[in-house]
C-alpha cells in the first residue's frame, strides 16, 4: 500500500500485513529480509537496508559461525523524531494562527484586507506544499515556511467564523480535530483499523470523488455566485462536512502506517520530516472541515 501523499509513496514505506498496529514490524536497521509483506521493497527486502559488511568485511564469515554480527547503523528514524518535527511543525502554525488572529482585526472596516491576506497566504501555502510534495529529499525550512503561511490563513479564517458567525467556533474546532487525532490512533494501535491495499484503494476512490464534487461546487460558486450546487452550505453542506472529516480520519490511519513503516524499515533520520509535513496536512485538512461544520450549523439557527 502506498501513501496518498507522493513523498512517502516513492520511499518504499510500506508493507501490507493485515490488521496495522505498532511494533508489528521488524526493527529498524535489522536483517534485511526479502518477503512479500512489502511489495516496494528493493532486491534486499528492505529499501534502506544498508550493506550489511560495510563496516565489517568480516562479518560474513562471523555470520557463518555463529558470532553477533555488526551493529545496525544510525541515524535511522524513530517515533520521537516524528514527534519532534511534527510538533515543531505544527508550533509553528499555531504561533502564526495565534499573531494573524491577533494582528489582522476582521470588523467591516478591515475585513476585507484581512481576508485578503488570507486567501494570499493559503495560495502560497498551497504552491510551497505542492513543491514539498514532490521533492525527493525533505527541506525543513520549505515545510516550516508552509507551516508559516498556513498558519496566517487559519488564523484569520478562524477569527472570522469565531467573530462574527459562531462564538468559540475555532476551540470547538480544535477540540473536534484533537478528538478525531486521538480516536484513530487509539483504532489503529488496537488493531482496529485495518490498513492494507483495499483500504487505501477505497480512500484513494472516495477523496478523488470528494475533491472533484468540491472543486465543481467552487466553479459553479465563482460562475454563478452564492454556494455554487449547495454542496458547501445547508443540509447538504453538513453531510459533506461530515464525509470530509471521516476522509480526514482515514488520512490519518495511513498517516500512522506511512510513520510505523519508515521506523521498520530504517528510514532515514531525515524522512521524519516527510511525516510531520503529512501529518499536518491531514491535521488541517479536519480542522477546516470541522470550522466550516460549525459555521453551517450556526448559519441556518
Amino acid at each position: 500500500m502506498r501513501s496518498r501523499n507522493p513523498v512517502f509513496s516513492r520511499r518504499g514505506f510500506s508493507r501490507d500485513n493485515g490488521y496495522a498496529g505498532f511494533n508489528t514490524a521488524p526493527q529498524a536497521g535489522g536483517p534485511a529480509v526479502a518477503t512479500q509483506a512489502n511489495p516496494y521493497a528493493q532486491p534486499t527486502g528492505n529499501p534502506y537496508a544498508q550493506n550489511p559488511y560495510a563496516q565489517n568485511p568480516y562479518a560474513q564469515q562471523d555470520q557463518q559461525y555463529g558470532a553477533p554480527q555488526a551493529p545496525a547503523t544510525t541515524g535511522r528514524m524513530t517515533i520521537d523524531d516524528v514527534i519532534i518535527r511534527t510538533a515543531s511543525t505544527l508550533g509553528l502554525l499555531i504561533v502564526t494562527a495565534a499573531l494573524s488572529w491577533a494582528l489582522l482585526p476582521v470588523d467591516d472596516a478591515n475585513i476585507s484586507r484581512s481576508y485578503g491576506i488570507a486567501i494570499g497566504a493559503a495560495l502560497i501555502g498551497m504552491v510551497l506544499a505542492l513543491v514539498q510534495s514532490f521533492k525527493r529529499k525533505p527541506t525543513p525550512a520549505l515545510i516550516l515556511t508552509y507551516a508559516a503561511f498556513e498558519g496566517v490563513f487559519l488564523g484569520v479564517i478562524s477569527s472570522i467564523v469565531d467573530n462574527r458567525i459562531a462564538d468559540g467556533a475555532a476551540m470547538q474546532a480544535v477540540l473536534g480535530t484533537m478528538a478525531v487525532f486521538a480516536g484513530v490512533l487509539v483504532a489503529y494501535k488496537a488493531g482496529w483499523i485495518r490498513v492494507n491495499r483495499r483500504f487505501y484503494g477505497f480512500v484513494m476512490a472516495a477523496a478523488l470523488g470528494f475533491i472533484l464534487l468540491m472543486a465543481v461546487n467552487l466553479l459553479f460558486a465563482v460562475i454563478g455566485g452564492g454556494d455554487g450546487l449547495g454542496f458547501r452550505s445547508g443540509p447538504l453542506g453538513i453531510v459533506f462536512g461530515i464525509v470530509g472529516i471521516i476522509l480526514g480520519a482515514c488520512f490519518l490511519a495511513l498517516d500512522f502506517k506511512q510513520v510505523e513503516d519508515g521506523i521498520a524499515y530504517g528510514a532515514p533520520r531525515e524522512e521524519a520530516w516527510f511525516a510531520a509535513f503529512g501529518l499536518t496536512l491531514t491535521l488541517v485538512w479536519i480542522y477546516m472541515e470541522f470550522l466550516r461544520l460549525i459555521a453551517i450549523f450556526n448559519s441556518s439557527d
